[in-house]
């Protein structure tokens, strides 16, 4: 069951408070040297439940042995958020949380729960994004990192796919800079609709995989993507867009970009998808060049940055355990 961690009122990187609470979830239990901790981190529109498909006892992330703490981001509509917030940061007035705040919020977290040090940090998407800046912020902590799909910053290629579908949702009269007193349907659905062109590969639409996701015919894939965004707030979703934007593991840190990554001494597997068109697997080979000792291991996948999400299709999910126990047998 979700539970709840107050953070009092707490400080930005960007000199700004927020009144918040992180909304987490545990499985397992945590050993007596506390070793058997595991972190994951949310993804863009994701919650602590979309990560359910591997956590459990003999699943990817195996609770027989395995304390797995799965973590909201604030801004993803659970944990504080524009949609939930107290009124003076609620709706467009939320301020910026950085993915390095996500990260100092969760290490509170953490060690209101005794966790001390992480066995693992792994994440999806967005969730990889805050798993390498763990590797970074905290590098005697984390023992092992899978950034799945993901990277340790927003890309200037990553930024523009991202400003498109900001522009889609923002272009809506409805919208109101964010005042809107009823969904911005229209922006919301164009959201979800552009999205959808990069959130899956060129082969996937070529070969029919859609099929396999129950999707009878492209125009349901759009349809689906429009429907499934329609339900979401829009000041969420614009949150967490500015979240990912200010990934970078190297800003402000001496050495830059990558100088971060050199300094990250966990052991590493860096996991893109092979048909990525935003997290791409050329980024990921340069990200996994530059962490010492790191391994590079596609999960080879037709279904583009879609491949790593939990619970997407068997053969996947294979490769992500495969990489995970891997990285847990050391």
């Amino acid at each position: 069951m979700p539970e709840t961690f107050d953070l009092g009122r707490f400080a930005l990187e960007s000199g700004a408070s927020l009144p918040a609470r992180l909304v987490y979830a545990t499985q397992g239990t945590l050993a007596e040297d506390g070793g058997n901790a595991v972190l994951v981190p949310s993804y863009y529109t994701g919650t602590s439940e979309s990560y359910l498909p591997w956590i459990g006892p003999g699943r990817v992330l195996d609770t027989d042995r395995l304390f797995v703490v799965v973590v909201n981001m604030l801004g993803n509509g659970v944990s504080t958020s524009p949609s939930n917030a107290p009124e003076e940061v609620a709706g467009p007035r939320f301020p910026l949380v950085t993915v390095r705040d996500q990260v100092r919020a969760q290490r509170l977290l953490l060690d209101s729960l005794g966790v001390a040090r992480l066995r693992l940090v792994l994440g999806w998407s967005m969730g990889a994004m805050q798993a390498y800046e763990w590797a970074v912020s905290y590098p005697d902590d984390v023992d092992a990192l899978l950034p799945i799909c993901g990277a340790a910053r927003c890309s200037p290629h990553n930024l523009v796919f991202l400003e498109g579908v900001r522009a889609a949702l923002t272009v809506d009269p409805a919208f109101d800079g964010g005042r809107y007193t009823a969904p911005p349907v229209a922006g919301l659905e164009a959201f979800g609709r552009v999205y959808a062109g990069w959130a899956y590969s060129r082969d996937f639409f070529h070969s029919g995989t859609y099929r396999e996701l129950g999707y009878p015919n492209v125009q349901a894939v759009l349809d689906g993507w429009a429907a499934d965004h329609a339900a979401l707030d829009a000041n969420d979703l614009l949150a967490m867009i500015g979240t990912w934007q200010s990934g970078d593991v190297g800003r402000g840190r001496p050495g830059g970009y990558e100088g971060a990554l050199r300094s990250i001494r966990a052991r590493t597997i860096v996991m893109p998808s092979t048909t990525d068109a935003y997290f791409t697997p050329a980024d990921s080979a340069i990200e996994a060049s530059l962490v010492r000792g790191a391994q590079l291991r596609p999960l080879v996948s037709e279904l583009g940055h879609i491949a790593g999400r939990p619970g997407i299709r068997a053969a996947e999910t294979t490769g992500v355990a495969d990489r995970v126990r891997a990285l847990l047998v050391c």
